[in-house]
């Protein structure tokens, strides 16, 4: 299955403080470790790393949560 993003993509998600923009910074295939939590992530269901435009905050999203914008 292809992936639905890519690096370099801009998207928005939804956080505690509202909608949140960003830019995919890294693109996790296998299961990794994440701020000390384990996240599960696969070909078919990556985990996307993501740099917030505004806080420079890192933030990891599966793809149902994140939306491209132009």
């Amino acid at each position: 299955m292809s992936q639905k993003f890519k690096i370099d993509d801009h998207v928005s998600w939804n956080s505690e403080a509202g909608r949140v923009s960003g830019t995919i910074i890294r693109v996790h295939t296998s299961d990794t470790t994440y701020k000390g939590h384990p996240r599960r992530a696969s070909e078919d269901s990556p985990q996307y790393e993501i740099k917030s435009d505004k806080t420079d905050h890192i933030a990891m999203h599966r793809e149902d949560a994140l939306t491209r914008i132009k």
